[in-house]
């Protein structure tokens, strides 16, 4: 399984290795720390197959928001199949509403330890592990 983490924060990037780490094996993480780098990458990979599984994306970023990559995921053709997991720490409901509005697949608030940050990042790897379409498009 392929994983897109979007985010500017190198902490958060920093942590999110540390717990996808546990996966190796069963998980490549690839980290983008801009919407306009991680839309250059998806569309880069697009062409040559390699997209990710599923897309984790921080919503307070600058210059692109993560909604703002998230509409442009949604409104590429080739790229509008991918589940966008919202990865964030806003649990204003605006938030959570304008994530769904734009198609997200799931809305996650960052949990505020380390401990339950890995918790909460393996249990969105089993989910996904285990939840992918038994169809799920070939590489």
């Amino acid at each position: 399984m392929r994983v897109l983490l979007v985010d500017d924060n190198p902490e958060d990037i920093f942590l999110a290795r540390e717990v996808f780490q546990e996966h190796q094996g069963h998980v490549e993480l690839v980290t983008c720390q801009s919407g306009p780098d991680a839309l250059e990458y998806l569309r880069r990979h697009a062409e040559a197959a390699y997209l990710p599984d599923v897309v984790l994306l921080d919503i307070n970023m600058p210059g692109m928001s993560g909604f703002e990559l998230l509409r442009a995921i949604k409104d590429d053709g080739a790229l509008a199949h991918i589940p966008v997991v919202m990865l964030t720490t806003s649990d204003h409901p605006e938030d959570v509403r304008e994530a769904y509005t734009l198609h997200a697949s799931s809305y996650l608030i960052k949990s505020e330890t380390f401990q339950a940050f890995m918790e909460q990042i393996d249990a969105f790897v089993t989910y996904w592990q285990r939840n992918r379409l038994r169809h799920w498009p070939a590489r």
